[in-house]
This record gives C-alpha cells, sequence and structure tokens, in this order.
C-alpha cells in the first residue's frame, strides 16, 4: 500500500542577492532523512536542480539526519523556464530499481523564488522517502533555517553560542563567522564520530574542495577568491 501523501509547509526564508547563506533543517524528532546511499545521492541531484539555478554551493554536508548547506545567492527569484515548468508538472519516487519519474497534477506561475524552490525540494524529497518506507507525515521540521553570514546588521550572536562556539571580535567580524560556519559544516561528520577525517565522508564537499573528487555542486573558484580555503 502507498504511503499518504503528505503536504509539507516550509517556512519563510528571506534571501538577498549577493549575500552568503548557511542553510540547514533536521529530521522531524531528529529522526533519520538518509536511510541508503542512493537517498543522499537522490537529495544532491535536487539539489543541483532546484537550488544551483539561484545560488552557488560553496560547502554542503549530507548527515544521517540533517543537511547544512552554505550558499552565496546570485538570484532571489527567477522565470520559470521550459525545463523547470516540465520538471514541476512531476514528482520522483525512489523506487528498488532507482529514481521513477511520474506527472502530477500542473500548477500555473509565471515565476518561482528561491525559497519556494527550497521547499518544493524538501516536500518533493519527504515524498519519495515517505513511499520507500512507508512513512506518513513531516520528514522534516517545519522551519528550515536561513542565516546570512555577511550582514554586519545580524550579529550571529544566539547560533554562534548554539553551536558551543566563542568569536572574538575582528576588524571584518562577517568574514569570521563565514569561515567558522565553512569549517563547522566540513567538520560535522568528525564531531559526530562518523569519521575520523573530514575527507572519509563522502556526502559533503570537503572532497571536491581539496581536489580528492572531481564534484560539479561546489563553486571552487568561489569558495578560493573569498578566502575560505585554508
Amino acid at each position: 500500500m502507498f504511503a499518504k501523501k503528505v503536504k509539507t509547509k516550509i517556512n519563510v526564508m528571506y534571501f538577498e542577492k549577493d549575500r552568503i547563506f548557511h542553510i540547514y533543517n533536521q529530521g522531524n524528532n531528529r529522526q533519520p532523512i538518509f536511510f541508503e546511499e542512493r537517498n543522499y545521492l537522490f537529495f544532491l541531484q535536487k539539489m543541483q536542480v532546484h537550488v544551483r539555478p539561484y545560488a552557488d554551493f560553496l560547502a554542503w554536508c549530507l548527515m544521517p539526519n540533517h543537511f547544512h548547506w552554505m550558499i552565496y545567492v546570485k538570484e532571489t527569484e527567477l522565470p520559470i523556464s521550459g525545463r523547470q515548468e516540465n520538471l514541476k508538472n512531476k514528482k520522483f519516487i525512489i523506487k528498488n530499481d532507482g529514481i521513477q519519474m511520474v506527472e502530477k497534477k500542473a500548477g500555473i506561475s509565471s515565476s518561482t523564488s528561491l525559497n519556494q524552490s527550497i521547499g518544493t525540494l524538501l516536500a518533493s524529497y519527504t515524498r519519495a522517502i515517505n513511499h520507500q518506507e512507508g512513512f506518513s507525515g513531516s520528514l522534516f521540521r517545519k522551519k528550515t533555517n536561513a542565516i546570512c553570514l555577511n550582514d554586519n546588521s545580524l550579529t550571529l550572536r544566539s547560533w554562534v553560542e548554539a553551536m558551543g562556539i566563542t568569536i572574538l571580535n575582528r576588524d571584518i567580524p562577517e568574514n569570521q563567522y563565514t569561515k567558522i560556519c565553512f569549517d563547522y559544516i566540513h567538520q560535522n561528520p568528525v564531531r559526530a564520530r562518523l569519521v575520523k577525517n573530514p575527507e572519509d565522508w563522502e556526502f559533503s564537499s570537503y572532497k571536491d574542495l581539496k581536489g580528492l573528487r572531481n564534484g560539479k555542486l561546489v563553486n571552487r573558484n568561489l569558495v578560493k577568491e573569498l578566502g575560505l580555503l585554508d
């Protein structure tokens, strides 16, 4: 029997062009969101389709029950292209023999925002996992967090304290916040004791940034320009 289809309500996130954001969410009640290797790969495909048109990835890490992205926003809203309209009219389900695309009822819209596109990503991924695992209801927490890292009007004090990090005053504090977040994302698997070294975790951008893998999702040149690579 198919799992009950769920409508995932995604909170409104406010994005600005030419800003760097840390985006993260976790499984509802800290439950896993990735169960098999193909789930990680499927989620990465969705990141490519739903986020890359709007932003460059500077760092990303997929953990068993949560994910982290660091993105540089290029556009907050885009017109719907023919390819996007085609994808919008389809849904994806994970089956034993791979990922299957099926038709769904089309909506009417001339443009879509980055916020909406992230919501589509999480909702469609939820439906696929519910189908795979026989779940129903929300897979992710209702609130997806988007923290601007290079805006001096945001002190980020509560975020830094939540991460257990003390930030010293710097001449350019926004650079300090960005670098701390960049390193934190890649150290997640080590902190969780899943691996001994960040390069041992397959589902992060660390290998790509260090030249150990030729992944295309992260913008290595922009990361270097921003001085985030050691």
